[in-house]
Formats: structure tokens, C-alpha cells, sequence
């Protein structure tokens, strides 16, 4: 098969995994050296990095073959679609030449499981050595470990990888069982615990030795597929709550059901719950940079999160007795519980108030977003709008959000026309 089209087969085999980000590599160029990855965070094809570009990464499958019979997944080993497999030389060729050419600043590089779980990590490790130390590239490298492969074999991994991820697939061990028979939550699990300690060791080691080799610098990260099968969203926010305590993911990313194959154990749907997975990641925010827990976001008498509205703006309606907070006076953890206000505009407010009283003149200069933080907050006693029904305030808030909706809507294809999005 000509590598082309095993690019194209594999390449698009590689869409439905989106745990593909990447933050707090630190890997610098050595002279002569290509690649670095220092310099700039590195992303999904497309997606933005921390200071605002747009970057891509080479995102493909090793092969998707696969000895494994999910029935959630394109690559299942029962369904009859066109298959292929790079060899660990054409993968480094296609990294280095893309590179050269500036079509991408690093790589993405997953697969499906072929023999077993240590064969197919072997050809993933010979790989991506031979980028590292055959081409001395210093770019970025995700790279997904299979579940059930012997330890010596992450480790190895880890020491080439700017970033390790194993996708825990879905919600709960029962999800598992029924939709992925092959796969068992130990064999995800537990390589999970070893890179979080090895990662945690890795650091104290080079603190005391800066020859040290990083291990994995940018840390971990895991998939869960949202929709498949009938877990609450706080059983999942429950869950990657306690996947940050205990294994101290980077990021855990939520991907909306995509249904490309029929079964009845399988939910009909129209299209991909792509409004539940968007409020799970602002929910996911909340935990990772708000001081929020999951049995606050959502409880047993609310399991799932509001079609309308975000989380944040929710949680506030339902405390209503918190509020308002008096912007001159509130801590910040407070602040951050604000509709409205994030962490760059209440660390401004901090800061600012230092110098003077705070009005709401002020507060919108310091980008906290007015339309949704009225209603909860007053400065120096004063109200903007004075509303202590939450009806009335939900009623105001969704009349806001579908103004901005439609203005969206209209703005849409100007964009287009003038080439300002991108495919």
C-alpha cells in the first residue's frame, strides 16, 4: 500500500480520540538539534496554544488493527473497513519531512493493539526513539500507552514523551464490561498510578540531579466517551475528580458519542451530545481551577448539568443566599464564584482595590462580564440590577445568551467570506 493512503486511512482513524493537548513540556534544542518545544505549547491539529496560535500536530494510529472488539469504535476488529499500518521508519519520515515543510510542530501518535499489548508498545517506543535520537527532534510527542503493557515498557516510553496518556473510555467498570468486553479498568488504571508516581519522582530526582531525564514533562492526560451508555454527569465529574486527586491528570477530555456503528447495547442518537460534552469541560474548569467539588456542581436530586445555562451561573442561582458580594470587600475564592468573573479579572479586582473603591464602571474595564455578574454582586452597596427570584434572573440570563447567539449566528458567514475561519 502506497503511504499515502495508509495516511489517509490511519490519520482519519485517529479523529475520535481527543485527549491530544499539550501544556508544560519543557523539552529545549541542543545544537543541532530540530525541533523545540519550550518555546511554544503544542496542540490538536488546529487549536490554540497558550499564547494564542493556531498549531498542529501529526495526529494519526500507528495501525488500526486491532485485537479488540469495542462496540463503540470504528477500528473494531469485526468491522470491515480499510486497514493499514506505518512501519516505525515511515512514521518518523512522515514526523521530520511534515516538519520540515512547517505543516505541523510535533506529534500525536496512538493505535490500535496488534498481537498484543507489549508488541504494539515496542513498535510505538522504536518509533519514537527513532525520532529522538536518530533525528534529534526536540518537538513535542503525545503518545498513547496501551493498556496492559508491561511496566518497563512505559517507563521506557516516558523518557521519549513529552506527554503519556491512557484513555479510560468510559464512565464506569459496568460501561466497560457491557460495550468493551476485551478491556478490563485494572489494565487502565494501573498504568495510570505508576506514570503519575514515576512522574512525581522524576521531579525530585531532578532537583537533586539536573542531568536527570525528564520522564513524561508534560505530564498525562485520558479520554472518556460522554453518551455511550447512561452514566449521570456526576458520576463523571465524580470520576475525573478523583482521577485529579489521586493520579494528578493534566487533563481529562470528554468526547461526545459519536455513533458509527449499530447494536442494540448501543444508544440511538440523532447526533453527538455535543452541548453535554461542552458542559462538562466548563464544569471540568470549575474543578481543576474554581475551588469547586464535583457534589457542589451537581447531587443526587440534579445529575445532570443545564442545557442553558453553565455550571457556574447555575450553582449561583441554586445559592442565592450568598449572594449578592459586595466587589470591594469579597476574598477571592469568593470572586471566583461570581457569574461572570474568572481568574485574571479577580485577581485584577484584588489588585485594583488596593488603590480605591471598585464601581461597576471599573469592574467592566477589568473584563468581568457584566450581563452575567450583575445580578449577583453590588459595589459598595449599590446594586446594577436589584432581582432576588431565580426565575427571574434565569429568565433575564437566557434572554442575554440568546441575543449573543443570534448576533453569533449573523456574524458567522462574514467570517467565512472574509477567510478569517478555519476548517
Amino acid at each position: 500500500m502506497e503511504l499515502q493512503e495508509k495516511l489517509r486511512i490511519l490519520s482519519s482513524a485517529a479523529k475520535y480520540d481527543v485527549s491530544c493537548a499539550s501544556s508544560g513540556s519543557n523539552r529545549k534544542n541542543t545544537p543541532g538539534g530540530l525541533g523545540n518545544s519550550a518555546e511554544a505549547a503544542m496542540g490538536i491539529c488546529h487549536s490554540w496554544s497558550a499564547d494564542g496560535r493556531c498549531v498542529s500536530l501529526l495526529k494519526i494510529l500507528y495501525t488500526n488493527y486491532c485485537i479488540h472488539d469495542c462496540l463503540y469504535c470504528i477500528n473494531r476488529r469485526s468491522n470491515d473497513i480499510p486497514r493499514a499500518s506505518f512501519t516505525p521508519e515511515e512514521v518518523t519520515d512522515l514526523t521530520i519531512n511534515f516538519y520540515r515543510r512547517n505543516y505541523i510542530e510535533g506529534l500525536f501518535l496512538s493505535s490500535g493493539v496488534i498481537k498484543n499489548p507489549d508488541y504494539t508498545m515496542e513498535l510505538l517506543i522504536r518509533t519514537i526513539k527513532s525520532i529522538r535520537l536518530e533525528h534529534n527532534f526536540n518537538g513535542y510527542i503525545h503518545l498513547k500507552v496501551i493498556p496492559g503493557a508491561d511496566r518497563g515498557l512505559v517507563r521506557e516510553a516516558g523518557f521519549y514523551a513529552d506527554r503519556l496518556s491512557v484513555n479510560i473510555e468510559l464512565p464506569s467498570e459496568q460501561g466497560l464490561k457491557l460495550l468493551a468486553p476485551g478491556k478490563e479498568r485494572k489494565a487502565i488504571l494501573v498504568p495510570m498510578s505508576y506514570i503519575s508516581d514515576k512522574i512525581s519522582s522524576n521531579k525530585e530526582e531532578k532537583k537533586k540531579f539536573k542531568s536527570a531525564k525528564s520522564f513524561s514533562p508534560a505530564g498525562q492526560s485520558t479520554q472518556l466517551i460522554v453518551g455511550a451508555t447512561p452514566e449521570s454527569d456526576l458520576q463523571i465529574l465524580k470520576l475525573t475528580e478523583g482521577l485529579y486527586n489521586r493520579v494528578r491528570l493534566r487533563r481529562v477530555y470528554y468526547s461526545a458519542f459519536v455513533p458509527v456503528n449499530s447494536n442494540p447495547l448501543l444508544p440511538v442518537l440523532k447526533a453527538p451530545p455535543l452541548r453535554r460534552e461542552h458542559r462538562l469541560y466548563q464544569a471540568d474548569w470549575l474543578l481543576r481551577f474554581y475551588g469547586f467539588a464535583a457534589n457542589e456542581i451537581l447531587d443526587s436530586t440534579v445529575p445532570f448539568l443545564d442545557d442553558d445555562l453553565d455550571p457556574k451561573t447555575v450553582w449561583a442561582l441554586r445559592n442565592l443566599h450568598l449572594f449578592p458580594v459586595e466587589i470591594n470587600k469579597a476574598e477571592y475564592r469568593m470572586l471566583l464564584r461570581v457569574p461572570g468573573i474568572g481568574q485574571q479579572s479577580a485577581r485584577k479586582i484584588i489588585t485594583s482595590r488596593r488603590w480605591g473603591w471598585l464601581g461597576f464602571t471599573e469592574l467592566k474595564k477589568l473584563g468581568v462580564v457584566m450581563k452575567r455578574a450583575r445580578y449577583f454582586i453590588t459595589c459598595q452597596g449599590s446594586f446594577l440590577e436589584k432581582i432576588d427570584n431565580e426565575e427571574t434572573i434565569r429568565s433575564c440570563l437566557l434572554r442575554d445568551e440568546g441575543k449573543k447567539q443570534e448576533l453569533a449566528y449573523e456574524q458567522f458567514p462574514l467570517n467565512l467570506e472574509a477567510g478569517l475561519v478555519q476548517s
